[in-house]
């Protein structure tokens, strides 16, 4: 059953923009009290089982669902986990009367995005649901533009950022790409943060991460556009859409290269660009996806640790039949300050660079700002560089005047 709610949970009167609230628990007198707490009798839909909330809430496009104490336990959880992976759209909440570490921790796992303390106050529930639900207003609106002649636009362009060395300034390179581009592209450019243990992209944009990688993973029986789109957070100061990296390490052993692949055609179907950013390590999901991309862009810093490493990795991709016209080599911190020879290092790779980024205090500062070099610093050189690696890729000229940089709400954007 629909409702529309208050302003303070962001509803409107729009069918299509309706919040469902749901309050699963066995025991009749919790799923009332939970019932009565959120709204007037009428205004909340109530289950004894998970299974009878899958079943009659299929359809609803805009469900939160709050899981009562009776499935606080192991067996309750396997429930909404199995739940939340058919419908990683929906926002879960979980009430226990005993909260520990072990149990916030397989909540999580579970794909529940908030836990309470039982018995809650009706403002405490409120307040979450207010925050889940609002999470699921993120999703991005893709307006999918005509190619020439009104005819459907081609496939977008899939950019994987690789790198053989941590600290080689990968992810930088991956964010502000992405940006420049999204900033140029008149169709949707995706990042998404293939660096399944360790991933920092959601943390150097400052964005609050409602999903990831894994609740894609977790559809996929039934993943298309549409779903993928509902999984994107919008990264507000340049338009570009992120598919966050997953929220704790362990999570990376449920993506496969497979998984990344399937994901990122749909991507590149409503897509311009797919900017994919990964590990310093070439793994089965790192080389599936070099395999089905249309460009590799391969980052070195400039010290002799790095470049051996570089080497040995373009030896690997040779190997594996990667051609040259799909590499491009970026040199990162390349001035004469580091006092190697840009022409000496090309020798010894075997490849000319195709892109240089000068040293600057500035990349620093702007990651811990959390507003991407291109935004934070639009006239420096380091800026500069990235938006003609941009242009090399097929990005459109710049715009005339950079979008300003709003500042984030904490530290460390993830939720």
């Amino acid at each position: 059953m629909a409702i529309s709610t208050p302003d303070t949970w962001g509803g409107s009167a729009a069918d299509a923009d309706r919040l469902t609230l749901a309050v699963v628990d066995p025991d009749p007198r919790l799923r009332t009290r939970l019932a009565l707490q959120l709204g007037e009798d009428g205004d909340v839909v109530t289950y004894p089982e998970v299974a009878a909330l899958a079943e009659y809430q299929a359809g609803a496009r805009r469900l939160v669902v709050v899981f009562g104490p009776g499935l606080a336990d192991e067996p309750g959880l396997a429930e909404i986990e199995r739940f939340t992976r058919t419908r990683p759209d929906a926002g879960a909440i979980l009430v226990a009367v005993e909260l520990s570490t072990s149990l916030l921790q397989q909540a999580l796992r579970s794909g529940v995005r908030d836990v309470l303390g039982a018995p809650t106050e009706a403002s405490s529930l409120i307040e979450s649901v207010d925050r889940v639900g609002r999470t699921l207003t993120t999703v991005p609106t893709v307006h999918h533009s005509a190619g020439v002649d009104g005819e459907a636009p081609g496939p977008g362009r899939v950019i994987t950022v690789s790198s053989t060395k941590g600290g080689s300034g990968k992810s930088v390179v991956a964010t502000n790409l992405a940006i420049a581009l999204a900033r140029r592209s008149a169709r949707p450019v995706v990042l998404v943060d293939a660096d399944l243990q360790f991933g920092d992209v959601a943390v150097m944009l400052r964005l609050v991460t409602p999903h990831t990688l894994v609740d894609a993973v977790q559809a996929s029986g039934r993943l298309d556009a549409q779903l993928l789109q509902s999984l994107l957070v919008r990264h507000e100061p340049s338009g570009l859409l992120v598919l966050p990296a997953p929220l704790e390490p362990s999570f990376a052993e449920r993506v496969s290269g497979g998984d990344m692949t399937r994901i990122v055609e749909i991507l590149r179907s409503f897509c311009g660009f797919v900017v994919v950013d990964t590990p310093a390590q070439f793994n089965d999901v790192v080389i599936a996806l070099i395999e089905h991309s249309d460009d590799v862009l391969m980052v070195a810093g400039l010290d002799i640790p790095n470049i051996k490493n570089t080497k040995l990795g373009l030896q690997t991709l040779r190997l594996l039949e990667v051609g040259d016209e799909k590499l491009t080599l970026l040199l990162n911190r390349a001035d004469a300050k580091v006092q190697l020879d840009v022409g000496e290092v090309e020798r010894t790779l075997g490849l000319r660079a195709g892109c240089l980024v000068p040293s600057d205090v500035v990349v620093p500062q702007s990651v811990n700002k959390g507003v991407p070099v291109v935004l934070d610093a639009p006239r420096s050189e380091v800026a500069r560089a990235f938006e003609r690696l941009a242009e090399r890729f097929g990005g459109e000229p710049a715009p005339a005047h950079a979008s300003p940089a709003r500042k984030g709400r904490s530290l460390f954007g993830r939720a």
